[in-house]
């Protein structure tokens, strides 16, 4: 019986100077530049805010943690 054959080698990697991973770095940083703004939208129905407004005066003090 023969030893089983190898699995063939795996393909080579790619460095950084090569245009596809340029392209694939930059395509990636526009799309977190472009999202980063979106963590920070406050967004409201058409007709906005219609309850009373959520303020720590209107609650009372309260103590961190609690």
């Amino acid at each position: 019986m023969s030893p089983p054959a190898l699995p063939p080698a795996p393909d080579p990697v790619p460095s950084l100077a090569d245009p596809s991973v340029r392209e694939a770095r930059e395509a990636q940083k526009k799309r977190a530049a472009a999202m980063a703004g979106y963590a920070s939208t406050i967004t409201t129905g058409g007709l906005g805010l219609t309850g009373a407004a959520s303020t720590t005066a209107s609650r009372g003090k309260t103590i961190l943690g609690a």
